[in-house]
């Protein structure tokens, strides 16, 4: 079974984050919300405050086999500063664990290097920030264990596609249907 870590730093997008957790958990995928910071509530681009399951010192890397980051513009930022959260970012797709980012948390998997020869995407503007990437104007994009999202409004076909990747394309179909997702 796989175990997924969702990481929220202050100003995410709450619908990038929620939804991918939401269908994750539909699908009975191990799921955390972590914060990145010493606070359990962490306050979104919109000012939605959501109570965490884990802050960062309490996650268990070794038995993660998944990181999620979501975007939001100062939620990005803040990600892409915290030092520890980057280093296990590295050692993931070092080691060819899976790393997933929506909206202009992609631009830090550019940043890192991370999206040289992949196939991906990012918030309209941010694809600059994606150093070494084929773009392609998909709502998410798979490329081997890069998993990337354009934005707000692609937060289910992004979900759908950690979905897919952990339990394979017939359980992402069903769930689209379950969720009436373009029906």
């Amino acid at each position: 079974m796989s175990k997924v870590c969702v990481f929220f730093g202050t100003g995410f997008e709450e619908i990038e984050a929620l939804a991918v957790v939401d269908l994750l958990r539909r699908e009975s995928i191990d799921t955390d919300m972590v914060s990145i910071t010493d606070e359990r509530t962490v306050e979104g681009s919109h000012g939605i405050r959501i109570e965490m399951d884990k802050v960062l010192g309490e996650v268990d890397f070794e038995s993660t086999d998944v990181i999620v980051l979501p975007g939001g513009g100062v939620g990005t930022k803040n990600l892409e500063a915290c030092a520890p959260l980057m280093e296990q970012v590295d050692a993931f797709v070092a080691a060819g664990k899976t790393v997933c980012a929506i909206c202009a948390a992609p631009s830090i998997l550019g940043h890192r290097g991370h999206l040289n020869g992949k196939r991906a995407i990012a918030y309209p503007g941010f694809e600059k920030e994606l150093a070494g990437a084929e773009i392609v104007y998909e709502p998410a994009v798979t490329d081997g264990e890069i998993i990337t999202g354009r934005g707000m409004g692609c937060a289910v076909d992004f979900g759908l596609a950690i979905v897919e990747h952990l339990k394979g394309k017939e359980t992402a179909q069903a769930l689209a249907k379950k969720v009436v997702f373009r029906q």
